[in-house]
């Protein structure tokens, strides 16, 4: 048996759509959760598999294996990523800037554009992005991620951005946001590969029908059938030198800010 997590965003959707069918194989096991119930459960070996935070990787390099090929990533607009706030970014020095629990990576690329592009130091909260309305009662600024944004988005009434865009604008590089992640050893390598190749064809098979996936699950996760059909065209779920090059440049920054002890090379399933 391996478990695989599964983000419960529509990111992750394209990725794993034939394996959320009913008739997928038995010795697989799907474990659903935020990114950072995610992140927590691959740590604690609770899942074996995860599409975890890519900061995650950096944060245990030497007990993770990343599986190639595959990430959640985006060259340009992330459109679920997104900062909302009442003034500029430049602005936001000493202002109270609202981080959700939900997320890893995002927080740490927000923190390296603020800290690092803009030079500013804001004061952090923490906030659950499904109970509280942080911008509605104590931050000046707040992030969001996931399928909420979308809806953040559509409701804000100031300054809106988009941590895709900052951070290609700014460096020219893609951003990879998850990487398919596993604690599991050479022990299980036959089962690994297995997986491996699972996940490839249900990401051939989703993508030659996306519309139609599209229309069953729009209303699950709060977009209109078009807009997320379009929204999963945007983004990148492979993994190539270009992707990997904007992924060294983030876990560099990230070591700079002391989000992570150095800057690690990715170690992939053999």
């Amino acid at each position: 048996m391996i478990r695989l997590g599964h983000i419960t965003y529509s990111n992750c959707y394209p990725v794993h759509a034939r394996l959320l069918e009913p008739d997928r194989p038995e010795w697989l096991e799907i474990i659903p959760g935020m990114p950072s119930e995610l992140n927590a459960a691959l740590e604690r070996r609770a899942v074996d598999v995860a599409p975890a935070s890519s900061i995650e990787f950096a944060r245990h390099p030497e007990e993770y294996r990343v599986l190639p090929g595959l990430s959640i990533a985006t060259r340009g607009s992330a459109r679920t990523i997104l900062l909302a706030s009442r003034a500029p970014l430049r602005d936001l020095h000493g202002a109270v800037v609202g981080l959700p629990t939900a997320s890893a990576t995002s927080v740490v690329l927000l923190k390296i554009l603020l800290e690092v592009r803009e030079g500013i130091r804001p004061h952090y909260v923490w906030f659950d992005q499904r109970t509280e309305d942080a911008l509605g009662s104590r931050a000046d600024a707040a992030l969001f991620i996931g399928d909420m944004a979308l809806q953040v988005r559509r409701r804000a009434q100031g300054l809106v951005y988009d941590l895709g865009m900052e951070w290609v604008g700014w460096t020219g590089l893609p951003f990879v946001f998850a990487l398919w992640q596993t604690w599991l050893g050479d022990e299980r390598a036959d089962d690994l590969r297995r997986l491996h190749t699972l996940l490839g064809e249900s990401r051939a098979w989703a993508w030659e029908r996306l519309p139609v996936l599209a229309v069953r699950t729009a209303a699950e996760f709060g977009w209109e059938p078009v807009e997320l059909a379009s929204y999963w065209e945007s983004l990148d779920y492979g993994l190539d030198q270009a992707l990997q090059a904007g992924l060294a440049r983030f876990y560099t920054l990230a070591a700079e800010l002391g989000e992570v002890p150095h800057a690690p090379r990715l170690r992939f399933l053999r």
